[in-house]
């Protein structure tokens, strides 16, 4: 595969030719786009047969610099300043300095000049950055004297880094090595250690910036943690410490072992070759590995479907085993660092050291282990291998004491993986030692990251290793599999510390009641086990707990209790937000589930863990107050009807809690706010949406329609609750104002009052980061929906005319599902809906519902990611169930056909 000739070729013809310089600099870069194309289409046939990032991104950087020197050397030519070219060297700096470009990257150029006024090398620098830019691409640049760019680097980090990887191109080389020598004596060797540490600093902000862990399922393959440029960060460092000119050199200057650069080359070639196949598959500079991409790359790059994986989950857990590659690496760079003195060690005071008290961390250590800089490290290479319990140990005494174990200590761990086999596994004081990581650490999710990131975790408990690094292809959930368990397990300990009580009122007051606490952390952590595998993960997972579990040291009464909880781990969240908690059906359908006391308090417990640990913004109020009535409802159920409060009892707390919230209340005020609601308002709604509420109608127009908004950048949601006389096709109006007005619903709250008004409170996806944007844009959507309500719009036409907004929802395929079911309610039948979830879903379901003579007596609007299950209770016009099968056939094809539309 013979790549094209050089662009010095192509100039050639526009040698000697009579034309003014725009003239010939719009010829020059009609040439160079030209060959670009050609380059482009080369690179990409040549990465899709060999896969070779790294040499893919190689050749796109000497492609490229041979257009620069061939610009360079035409211009010299055609503006006749040969004689002024010796004063000017073009250098390539950044990313393209170290020689790798990926097929959307920015051309960072640094115009080295000895003397900036010089008119004919100004003309020089112009025409070769115009030919560059109409070529249509990006170039940075810079034109500086080497006193600038030195005082530049001493005041700029981001600019002494780019000069570090500074690499000439053309021009003066004398004058590049000039800059070059004189950078290392009077920049990078005054300044090593400081350096380093910036660097580092730097590192951890990116990563502050980018999204903390490395496991977020939309990762950021440049900057995200894990990603190309903590390879870079490694390769600044040791540049500039042991003057590295390639990544070879790194094991001859003692940073890394064979094996160790091995592992180096083969996470940067993988990235690279992500990298260039995304900016080929995107057109564009793109680095976000983001879900409508995925799946192509996945196919792009030969992933197939095994194992109850599909391709693109294949793929993305290969992308997060090598981001957590770069991560070990990073220690392992980080402790060669310290040991030359060039990095300090981190303080005793470590993430969770501070909860203990000292004198337990400055115990002896047992035989083997001995504190290194305020770390646990060991006393020689053997320790493991002379005791294979070591392995966990080493991690429990780090619980225990509350310090952080060393990177040596580290890096011997990642080297004798080999000796965790099944004679470990079945070791009665390892898995002692195991459950004392996970039930008694101040900090456990830290412990269980750094076992899980050292390999230990998926070695000891296999099970546990084949969800590692497995990310579910859905917009749900956030994190890789064995990072949302090791979370669960996170908040678990909150709960139990009381450090969210404010959020989690009744768990935290229930925590200490329990009987079952070490069962309800190995549930937390294994919950999610079986994912990946073609039967439903929760009967998979609560036979594989009945078999981890008596190896983990647990009897037969806490095996039962963990089994039983992964089997059920999604009812409560599933009951409390598809189903109807008035229908005392469904509390009593539930409770015969759970059974005991014992169950229900563990159950909620997991469930706001479980929630919670799926990412930022899942969890809200609304789901906490759901949680909490489904809770009180079947308590009564547990006990033999014996419980602390009853109903009656909970809703008169609830309105007093209201009132002694609005204290400024006249009494025939109280009433009439008491009287207006039914007990499943004041059971079902946050006290803080009953003040907004309640100021809501105080400034309402009789019959005529009134809304509220509330923006929640946290939660990245925004309610716009409307207050208008109810009708049949109320919701089905709202809804239908709402697609009109581009608004994607992810969620209703809708409740009737003994006044015959609808208080209906919409949960929209935000849509702007900044405050004021949002706060117009939902100003927008109420106005849309007034008029709606008003008769002022034609809602079709609008719905229509609305511009349909890009989802990335489209990237994902669920399968439609309608359920008519007539034995969850004793008065109604429930309809439950599943689809993709789009813009104007609801509206059209509604619509649906109401043309098929359907009364919609409440509706459950939920959103999971991509995916709505959207549940209704209907009647037929007589307030009767649909009984008849062929009627409801007929429901259920009318809504298939919905569910089918784009």
């Amino acid at each position: 595969m013979m790549p094209p000739p050089s662009l010095a070729q192509a100039l050639i013809a526009l040698r000697g030719t009579e034309a003014d310089t725009l003239r010939l600099r719009n010829a020059v870069s009609k040439s160079v786009r030209e060959h670009l194309e050609t380059v482009r289409a080369h690179a990409q046939t040549r990465l899709a047969s060999d896969g070779l990032g790294t040499t893919c991104a190689e050749y796109l950087s000497r492609a490229q610099d041979d257009i620069v020197a061939s610009i360079f050397a035409f211009a010299k030519e055609a503006l006749g300043t040969k004689g002024s070219a010796r004063t000017l060297s073009v250098i390539a700096v950044g990313g393209y300095g170290r020689g790798t470009l990926a097929p959307g990257s920015d051309i960072d150029l640094l115009f080295l000049v000895s003397d900036t006024a010089n008119p004919e090398v100004a003309g020089l620098v112009e025409f070769m950055l115009y030919a560059l830019w109409d070529a249509r691409q990006k170039v940075g640049h810079a034109t500086r004297t080497i006193d600038e760019c030195l005082n530049f680097a001493r005041s700029d980090n981001t600019i002494m880094t780019a000069i570090l990887e500074a690499r000439l191109i053309c021009g003066d080389a004398p004058l590049f090595a000039a800059l070059d020598g004189r950078y290392r004596k009077s920049i990078m060797q005054k300044g090593i250690k400081t350096f380093v540490t910036d660097k580092l600093a730097e590192r951890d902000h990116r990563h502050e910036k980018a999204g903390v862990s490395r496991y977020a399922v939309e990762p950021d393959l440049k900057d995200g943690k894990g990603g190309l440029r903590d390879l870079n960060t490694l390769f600044w460092i040791a540049k500039a410490l042991f003057d590295a000119r390639s990544i070879d050199e790194l094991e001859a200057k003692g940073v890394f072992t064979r094996e160790e650069l091995k592992r180096f080359k083969k996470c940067e070639d993988f990235l690279w070759t992500v990298r260039c196949n995304l900016h080929f598959l995107a057109a564009r500079g793109e680095d976000k590995l983001s879900f409508d991409c995925q799946t192509d790359m996945a196919l792009r790059l030969g992933y197939k479907a095994h194992g109850g994986l599909r391709p693109v989950e294949r793929f993305m857990r290969h992308y997060f085993l090598i981001a957590r590659e770069v991560g070990n690496l990073t220690r392992v760079f980080c402790a060669s660092l310290e040991a030359r003195h060039l990095k300090d060690a981190p303080s005793i005071g470590s993430v969770f050291s501070r909860l203990l008290p000292r004198k337990s961390r400055n115990r002896l250590l047992p035989s083997g282990f001995a504190m290194d800089a305020g770390r646990i490290n060991l006393t020689d290479e053997t320790v493991f291998k002379a005791d294979p319990v070591n392995l966990i140990r080493v991690f429990a005494l780090s619980a225990e004491r509350g310090v952080d174990i060393h990177p040596d200590a580290l890096r011997s761990i990642s080297g004798t993986l080999r000796l965790i086999d099944d004679n470990l596994r079945q070791n009665a004081e390892a898995n002692r030692l195991f459950l004392t990581v996970l039930g008694d650490a101040s900090d456990p999710e830290t412990m269980l990251r750094a076992m899980n990131e050292s390999g230990v975790l998926g070695r000891f408990m296999p099970e546990f290793g084949k969800v590692v690094a497995m990310m579910q292809f859905n917009m749900y959930h956030h994190y890789t599999v064995d990072e949302h368990l090791i979370r669960t397990v996170g908040v678990l300990r909150g709960l139990e510390t009381g450090a969210l009580a404010d959020e989690h009122p009744l768990s935290v007051k229930l925590f200490p009641t329990l009987k079952s606490r070490r069962a309800l952390f190995v549930a937390g952590l294994l919950h999610d086990i079986a994912k990946g595998r073609p039967e439903d993960h929760s009967i998979a997972g609560e036979r594989m707990a009945r078999v981890i579990c008596p190896r983990l040291g647990l009897d037969a009464a806490e095996t039962e209790t963990v089994a039983w909880l992964i089997r059920h781990h999604l009812l409560m969240s599933e009951t409390s937000q598809m189903r109807d908690l008035n229908d005392f059906k469904t509390i009593m359908d539930f409770a015969a589930i759970v059974q005991s006391p014992e169950r229900l308090k563990l159950l909620v417990i997991l469930t706001v863990a479980d929630i919670r640990a799926v990412g930022p913004g899942v969890w809200n109020g609304w789901k906490g107050q759901l949680l909490r009535t489904l809770f009180s409802e079947a308590e009564p159920l547990l006990t033999g009807g014996h419980t602390a409060v009853t109903r009656k009892e909970r809703v008169a707390d609830a309105q007093a809690r209201f009132i002694a919230e609005n204290p400024k209340l006249g009494g025939t005020e109280k009433t009439a706010v008491i009287q207006r609601h039914y007990d499943a308002y004041w059971l079902n709604v946050p006290l803080a949406q009953q003040v907004r509420h309640a100021a809501l109608v105080k400034r309402a127009s009789p019959r005529d329609v009134t809304t509220d908004i509330k923006t929640d950048a946290f939660t990245a949601i925004t309610e716009v609750t409307v207050y208008v006389p109810d009708h049949p096709r109320l919701l089905a109006t709202i809804t239908g104002a709402c697609a009109a007005a581009n608004a994607n619903i992810i969620g209703a709250q809708i409740f009737t009052t003994t006044e015959g008004m609808a208080l209906d409170t919409i949960l929209l996806k935000r849509e702007f980061a900044e405050e004021a944007d949002e706060q117009r844009r939902a100003t927008r959507v109420a106005e849309t929906i007034t008029k709606a309500l008003r008769g002022q719009l034609r809602l079709k036409e609008a719905m229509a005319q609305a511009k349909k907004p890009e989802f990335r929802v489209e990237a994902f395929e669920v399968e439609p599902r309608v359920i008519i079911d007539n034995t969850s309610s004793n008065k109604q039948t429930v309809v439950e809906i599943n689809g993709r979830d789009r813009v104007g879903l609801l509206h059209d379901l509604c619509d649906a519902l109401y043309q098929l003579n359907l009364n919609i007596a409440s509706a459950h609007v939920t959103t999971f990611g991509e995916k709505a299950i959207d549940v209704f209770y209907v009647t037929d016009l007589t307030a009767a169930k649909i009984e008849s099968e062929s009627r409801a056939k007929k429901i259920e094809e009318a809504l298939i056909e919905v569910l089918r539309k784009t």
